[in-house]
């Protein structure tokens, strides 16, 4: 049986284009979380225009992508004659510090046999409240097993904090640690971790990731990375990685299964990521005005280099 042929890159990331068609406020999203943030406040819109031509977003779309992203508080702009700068607001660079920590954050997770219990009492609150606030928490990994009460096990207390002041729920919302009693529980944990979270769904996730870079992998190790090449599929990745991680609650080890996917697909994004991300911010240096910026002090918090575990 012959061996299966592996795809160029350009015959990759055409099919990656052709089939993902990803949408392009998203992949702006990706490009400013994973390689315009932790280096600069902003670029111009002619800089966002280039970086985003190679992957498919013509100026138009990046244009009313830009101006969604604005309404949306993600970004803001300034004007400079005819030109327009584009940047983080507060809140947007606050959303990407808490967004791509799960990403690039190793997924074990010790846990201390502490819930984080949040209960919202029926004071007067209206049901689009209720429904808002559990809403937001969902995405942030909380299962809601029972009106009323969402529960997680290893929840981030500084995003739970975030998250009840912009709802302005923070003075209502009523937040209690709490631990399992044994005798008391007719069911083990793991019935009720199952119960409570997809593990079926979030596993699918990961394995269309992996079935999506893992050839990646041999290609890049046998060809030489152009620098743009290396930033379109660095951008690709962590855009696929962070859909997949976002319906992950990233729960402790002892309570995932211990072939976990989820394990498998971080160490693939990883490895993928060594290879790319010098070639992908020569790329970035190249297109920007300023490369002397892409060098130094971090605009976010978390260090490039600190990113999965630390890179080589």
């Amino acid at each position: 049986m012959p061996a299966a042929k592996i795809p160029t890159l350009a015959d990759w990331i055409k099919s990656y284009l052709k089939e993902e068609e990803p949408r392009s406020k998203s992949l702006i999203v990706s490009v400013f979380g994973d390689s315009i943030a932790p280096h600069s406040p902003g670029l111009w819109l002619s800089e966002l225009i280039q970086l985003m031509e190679p992957l498919g977003v013509n100026e138009r779309l990046v244009r009313t992508s830009a101006f969604r992203l604005i309404e949306e508080k993600w970004l803001t702009a300034r004007r400079d004659g005819r030109r327009s700068h584009y940047m983080l607001t507060e809140s947007g660079s606050r959303r990407f510090e808490v967004a791509y920590s799960r990403i690039y954050t190793p997924p074990q997770i010790e846990w201390d046999g502490n819930w984080t219990l949040v209960l919202l009492p029926r004071n007067g609150d209206s049901p689009p409240e209720r429904l808002e606030l559990r809403r937001e928490l969902e995405w942030e990994g909380f299962a809601s097993p029972t009106p009323g009460l969402l529960l997680h096990p290893s929840a981030n207390l500084e995003i739970l904090k975030r998250v009840l002041a912009e709802l302005r729920l923070a003075d209502r919302a009523i937040v209690l640690r709490a631990q399992s009693l044994d005798e008391f529980t007719p069911e083990p944990t793991a019935t009720l971790v199952s119960r409570c979270w997809d593990f079926t769904d979030i596993g699918d996730r990961y394995r269309q990731f992996i079935a999506r870079f893992q050839p990646l992998v041999t290609r890049l190790r046998l060809t030489e990375l152009s620098d743009e090449q290396a930033f379109v599929v660095q951008t690709l990745l962590i855009h696929s990685f962070r859909r997949a991680t976002l319906h992950d609650p990233r729960l402790p080890v002892s309570m995932l299964p211990s072939d976990w996917i989820g394990y498998q697909a971080y160490q693939l994004c990883r490895d993928i990521y060594q290879l790319t991300y010098r070639p992908a911010r020569a790329h970035l240096a190249s297109v920007t005005e300023a490369p002397k910026a892409l060098v130094g002090s971090a605009v976010l918090r978390s260090p490039v280099q600190q990113r999965f575990g630390g890179l080589a």
